[in-house]
Parts: structure tokens; C-alpha cells; sequence
């Protein structure tokens, strides 16, 4: 089932459950989902893997807009965030933990054959791209020079 389908049927659910916050994250998904398939020059319909990008980025947009409102203090905007964040992580695949991480870099490093730091941008796009909505950039990236140092 596309992620646009299952979307739809929890907007439904979330609408019969009277669920303000859920419905209002649910629509924002919908919404990314829709620009996302209207774009130029798009088919009117997204690929799987568009559909991790977009929930990707906008889980990492709650996120961040989350610490920036953690910071000021503005507790409620926080939680608002926060839910919704949970919500998108819903529909994300399963995140690595740090030790499933290492190990598939430690694989990746292997298959690659890199020695050292200099190999890190070929290591990077390999592991970014079969790593990709498993695991945070920023956690992959700091995996990656500790393991090439």
C-alpha cells in the first residue's frame, strides 16, 4: 500500500476519533505528498523511495523546529512538535541502533575497500544511500570518520 493510500485511511480513522493533533500531522503528510507529486515535471505519483525522502525531511524539520522551541522555552510549541514528530515516525522504517549501525558501516567500509579518511565521501554516498531513513545523516557521518581515523 503507497503511503499516500495509508495516509488517507488514518486521516479517516483520525477524523472519526475526533484526534485534532493526529489529523493535523496526518494532513501536513498528505500535503508534502501532494506538492511532492504535483512538482514539475512530475508523473503524478511518487516512488517509493521519494516517499522515505519526504518523510525523511519532514521528521527532521519536527525535529528541529522541536529543539529550537525546547530552547526558548516554549514548551507548548514543543510538545506540538514532538507529536507530531512521533506521528511521521510512525510511517518511517524501523532506525538503527547505534551498534546496528557500525556494524553495516563496518560492512559497507569493507565492500568499498577504504583505508582511511580519505576514502570518507566514497564511503559516505554508499552508506547514505543503502542507509537511507534507517538512520540519521549527521549519526552516519560521525560513525564514519571514527571508524576511518
Amino acid at each position: 500500500m503507497s503511503l499516500k493510500t495509508s495516509v488517507e485511511s488514518e486521516i479517516k480513522k483520525a477524523m472519526l476519533a475526533k484526534d485534532k493533533d493526529r489529523l493535523r500531522a496526518l494532513r501536513a503528510i498528505k500535503s508534502q505528498i501532494l506538492l511532492e507529486e504535483t512538482k514539475g515535471g512530475a508523473a503524478g505519483s511518487i516512488s517509493e523511495e521519494d516517499e522515505l525522502k519526504l518523510l525523511t525531511k519532514a521528521a527532521k524539520q519536527r525535529k528541529d523546529s522541536a529543539d529550537i522551541y525546547k530552547q526558548q522555552n516554549r514548551e507548548d510549541l514543543y510538545a506540538v512538535e514532538m507529536a507530531e514528530l512521533e506521528i511521521i515516525n510512525e510511517f518511517l522504517p524501523k532506525q538503527l541502533s547505534e551498534e546496528e549501525l557500525e556494524v553495516a558501516l563496518k560492512n559497507i567500509i569493507a565492500d568499498i575497500g577504504a583505508e582511511g579518511p580519505k576514502d570518507m565521501g566514497k564511503v559516505m554516498g554508499a552508506a547514505t544511500k543503502a542507509l537511507a531513513g534507517k538512520a540519521d545523516g549527521k549519526m552516519i557521518s560521525q560513525k564514519v570518520k571514527a571508524l576511518l581515523a
